[in-house]
């Protein structure tokens, strides 16, 4: 490879760029861990590899006298995406009971895919997958926030062992701002002192959960609650 190739990788690459911006503007944009500088890296570093693979007839190395060289460059399409399964998975945390950051991974993993097409040259099918992530991820957010939507809450109180009718009183202030509870685990806490039970409530909307947490800090015995919203 010569000084002179360089303008035939550039397109290529500006596009990658681009497209890993636009991405990871979205996700900053939503204060996610994996933002603007993270997606513009994966997608150029695909887009790299990608060239580098289909450009196998420029590197360095002597073939034997009579052989004849193919190159697969699917095959760093594979290592690529297996490598950036180690990435995704960062981003994936558990708060709670709760799962956050599936969609900021899917991103990278989209992001990955469409450096490797710039790299293979397939700019069209390229620029169609990010101008649709783009609008699967910002687009299709601000209808789903429009739209009534079931809110799943995961709930964690405990109360007082010598205090029983504490667990009726906090799942009668569930019930009545309007989450419907269902039980999931009951354990003992503070060496047997309290007894802490876990929930899962769904309602519409979260607007009650202030309330919620009002509500339970009034109920004689409780001693500690945790509510955590699940989102991407």
């Amino acid at each position: 490879m010569e000084l002179t190739d360089l303008p035939d990788f550039a397109l290529p690459l500006v596009a990658a760029v681009v497209a890993g911006g636009l991405i990871g503007f979205e996700r900053e944009w939503r204060g996610r861990s994996a933002g603007f500088r993270t997606h513009i890296l994966v997608c150029l570093a695909s887009c790299l590899l990608m060239e580098a693979a289909v450009s196998q007839g420029a590197w360095r190395f002597d073939a034997l006298a009579g052989t004849r060289i193919v190159a697969d460059p699917t095959r760093m399409a594979h290592g690529v995406l297996t490598g950036i399964g180690f990435l995704c998975a960062g981003v994936i945390f558990r708060a709670g009971f709760s799962i956050h950051g599936l969609t900021t991974a899917a991103s990278l993993w989209i992001t990955a895919t469409i450096g490797l097409l710039f790299g293979a040259g397939l700019f069209w099918l390229a620029m169609t997958g990010a101008v649709l992530t783009v609008v699967i991820l910002a687009a299709l957010r601000i209808v789903s926030v429009r739209l009534p939507q079931q809110t799943i809450v995961d709930a964690q109180v405990a109360w007082r062992r010598d205090t029983a009718q504490a667990e009726g009183g906090v799942q009668e202030a569930m019930e009545e701002v309007g989450w419907r509870p269902s039980g999931d685990r009951h354990e003992l806490i503070d060496g047997g002192a309290a007894v802490q039970r876990t929930f899962r409530l769904r309602g519409l909307g979260d607007d009650g959960l202030k309330e919620l947490a009002g509500r339970l800090r009034g109920i004689d015995g409780v001693v500690g609650y945790r509510l955590d919203p699940r989102d991407d």
